[in-house]
């Protein structure tokens, strides 16, 4: 080389956290791994900067012209092309203290455990959630954390430390599908290629006694979140793993409100997590999705409802949920509209505290009964008195006219709806009916109104006292 030629110049690169090319995403791991997790050998604790050449141009005939030369990647090296692998990256720090301090050294075992019960690691977990903290897995959240999956398990355990996929295991006793509770884990490690599927979620309760969903807490892009998920997960179910905080102390189940937190019970429901109070008559009924189906389902299936489910019960509405509780209502020697397969106050409150009468089962089918006794033909005797029949119910009494105005929002405007549908007047209705007084509410009570022939002011689409007693006889 001539010496007036100038050599290669290096200067220091740093992946940029911004970057989501797989080139920048592998840079970023093998900068933050230790060499025996697949690191470059010449990272260190110290955050040591990669170093990559850029190639100086020569001089073209003296005129000054620079051509500058990129290096290629080497095929299957960092740089590669991998848009192939699917699924969203799966990249991770590496162990760490809080805040990135320097963690335990490799080979020296973790500092003491600290004792948390279950309803503390799920209290934990929350935070993030509702502080909706954005994924990064070079960022450290306020509590020293780092904002990755691996991370947020190790903030919600109060590890004091931040573990990675390969160290959690460390911590926890591996377990089987059946023993899950909450503020356990499924943990998947990819020892292959970490960045590759790794990942961990907390386990946060059964959504139902079928045990095939369980609500996840986890940190993943765009940030952390709390939804139902298929046991194990979305991808590589077969790799997930349960495990159980060997710290865990005697406590509180911890589980979200109606979620089955165990098998031993049966149907999956835990007593501590049945709230008492009536969570309102807006979350049952057709288009309700939520736990407090769930709950309703797995109480009529205790109280003798189970031939009504062919699966579940689940968080969706169906129709084996409304049969269900319209036999428990009527098993109470209910009827009418205090027997409507939608759950009131009291509906709930029997099924919570465990009293009423228990749903009857079902019966193999009329038979042919006894043989009738056939009347004398002679000497015909007076005529048979006349046996009185009851009086129809007077349904439900009339709230009133102010709860059927705008901007109304009452169980009573969901009672008028529904008595609306089943008489055959709910074709304004595209959902629901709920308990917001609508318009869709004051067409129906016009189009049952003006059945009954009235017009002009007696048709004008709210209930007065005589609508509502024809809606209900």
């Amino acid at each position: 080389m001539d010496a007036s030629t100038p050599g290669p110049v290096f200067e220091d690169y740093e992946p940029t956290g911004a970057c989501g090319c797989p080139g920048c995403a592998d840079r970023r791991r093998t900068r933050l791994l230790p060499v025996r997790d697949g690191g470059h050998p010449a990272a260190s604790v110290g955050a040591r900067r990669a170093l990559v050449a850029a190639t100086a141009a020569s001089v073209v005939f003296g005129g000054g012209a620079v051509a500058a030369a990129a290096p290629a990647p080497a095929p299957g090296g960092p740089g590669a092309n991998r848009a192939a692998d699917p699924g969203p990256p799966t990249e991770q720090g590496a162990q760490s203290g809080l805040h990135g301090a320097p963690g335990h050294p490799s080979g020296n075992g973790p500092a003491p455990l600290r004792s948390i019960t279950r309803a503390e690691i799920i209290n934990r977990a929350k935070t993030w959630v509702s502080a909706a903290v954005p994924y990064n897995m070079e960022a450290y959240w306020t509590d020293g954390y780092r904002q990755d999956c691996s991370g947020y398990v190790s903030m919600a355990w109060d590890l004091g430390t931040n573990e990675w996929t390969g160290s959690l295991a460390k911590f926890a006793v591996r377990m089987t599908r059946d023993e899950l509770q909450p503020g356990d884990i499924l943990l998947f490690h990819n020892p292959a290629n970490p960045n590759k599927g790794s990942h961990v979620v907390i386990f946060g309760g059964w959504t139902d006694y079928t045990h095939n969903y369980y609500t996840a807490y986890e940190q993943t892009p765009p940030g952390t979140r709390k939804q139902a998920t298929p046991y194990a997960y979305w991808k590589n179910s077969a790799n997930y793993v349960p495990y159980r905080y060997k710290g865990l102390a005697a406590g509180t189940s911890g589980g979200e409100p109606g979620t089955a937190t165990g098998a031993s019970t049966g149907t999956g429901a835990d007593s501590e997590s049945v709230p008492t109070a009536f969570p309102g008559i807006a979350q049952f009924g057709p288009g309700a999705n939520n736990v407090h189906v769930t709950q309703l389902g797995q109480m009529l299936v205790k109280r003798g409802g189970a031939r009504f489910y062919t699966e579940g019960p689940g968080p969706r509405w169906g129709s084996a949920d409304l049969n269900a509780t319209r036999a428990f209502q009527q098993a109470q020697g209910w009827t009418g509209a205090d027997a409507d397969g939608i759950p009131g106050e009291l509906t709930w409150a029997l099924l919570v505290q465990g009293r009423g009468k228990d749903i009857p089962p079902a019966t193999a089918g009329p038979g042919p009964g006894p043989r009738p006794v056939p009347l004398p033909v002679s000497a015909p005797g007076p005529a048979p008195r006349p046996v009185p029949v009851p009086a129809p119910s007077a349904g439900p009494a009339y709230p009133g006219p102010s709860w059927f105005r705008p901007g109304q929002d009452s169980w009573y405007v969901t009672q008028l709806g529904r008595r609306l549908v089943a008489k055959g007047f709910g074709r304004y209705y595209t959902s629901g009916p709920g308990s917001r007084w609508g318009e869709a509410d004051r067409r129906n009570v016009e189009a049952f109104q003006r059945a009954q022939g009235w017009s002009g002011a007696e048709a004008d689409g709210y209930p007065g006292p005589e609508t509502w007693r024809r809606l209900f006889a």
